[in-house]
């Protein structure tokens, strides 16, 4: 019989998500940290197998938020219903048609639509697989830019499943895509990925702070950049993006609320970079920017 699995949310102050998140990193299965709508708080969720230890998360919670200057945050830890998270899951992740790409499960028995790009991605690792709004248009931006140009090296900075760099590697096969993630887990995610979709010879996956891996430096200036993040690292990352752009690169940037566009854009202006188009979709955006 399997553990329950118990539920530990918190919000707090942008300034202590990091910290917070990696206190609460060891007492956990999973840890997901994402910024408001406002930017100025991160909400934050582990998932535990089994009760976790209460006294001690709380207190190194508490201790993770005194160090750079905030109280304790209140902090939910809850048992979450017995259901079967699996079957939920497929029930929830039905095919996926964006443009061309049309992204499906192993559960999916319906065969690909006529002149398709099927990508196989499992509903157990639904998260970047196409179902929010920002991959998708992410995926649509790519296909109108492959209409326009040729790419030859890529780069996927905060790469999940590995979605958008599998895509690019279908539709554009010349293309060799370096697909990078903070998260190791995320990492071997993408890498079994490639290699299920029959792409692993065209896409090098790796652990990166952002810029900073060799992995990512070593193949030097890029064609395109894809970057389904959030806004503030996208603003933090401006300046690695001028400097890692070739002359007439092209960028594509989400996981930005409508109302953040404004913010991302001035950053990445000041570097000399110009918007060439973008999408909307359910509040979420993505932009292209080129030099």
């Amino acid at each position: 019989m399997t553990e329950p699995l118990w539920r530990i949310a918190l919000t707090v102050p942008a300034r202590a998500a990091d910290a917070v998140a990696n206190a609460l990193e060891p007492f956990v299965s999973a840890v997901t940290a994402l910024e408001e709508p406002s930017g100025d708080t991160w909400s934050i969720e582990g998932l535990s197998e089994g009760e976790p230890e209460r006294p001690s998360i709380i207190a190194a919670l508490s201790l993770a938020a005194a160090t750079v200057g905030t109280p304790p945050p209140d902090t939910v830890i809850e048992p979450l219903p017995d259901v079967d998270w699996l079957s939920l899951n497929r029930q929830s992740f039905p095919p996926i048609r964006e443009g061309r790409v049309w992204v499906h499960g192993s559960h999916v028995e319906d065969a690909a639509p006529p002149a398709s790009v099927p990508l196989l991605v499992e509903a157990a690792r639904a998260f970047g697989s196409g179902s929010h709004a920002t991959t998708a248009l992410c995926l649509r931006a790519i296909q109108d830019t492959l209409k326009a140009r040729r790419i030859g090296v890529a780069l996927d900075l905060g790469c999940g499943s590995g979605i958008l760099a599998m895509a690019l590697a279908k539709l554009s096969p010349k293309t060799r895509t370096i697909a990078v993630d903070i998260d190791p887990i995320s990492v071997a995610t993408a890498e079994e990925n490639t290699r299920l979709n029959g792409v692993a010879d065209r896409v090098r996956t790796g652990v990166s702070m952002g810029w900073r891996s060799p992995l990512v430096q070593k193949a030097g200036r890029y064609d395109l950049v894809l970057a389904n993040i959030l806004a503030r690292p996208l603003c933090q990352m401006a300046p690695d993006l001028a400097a890692g752009l070739a002359p007439g690169g092209i960028a594509i940037l989400s996981g930005l609320m409508n109302d953040q566009e404004a913010k991302v854009l001035a950053a990445h202006k000041s570097q000399g970079l110009t918007l060439r188009r973008r999408y909307r979709r359910d509040g979420w955006s993505a932009v292209v920017l080129g030099r």
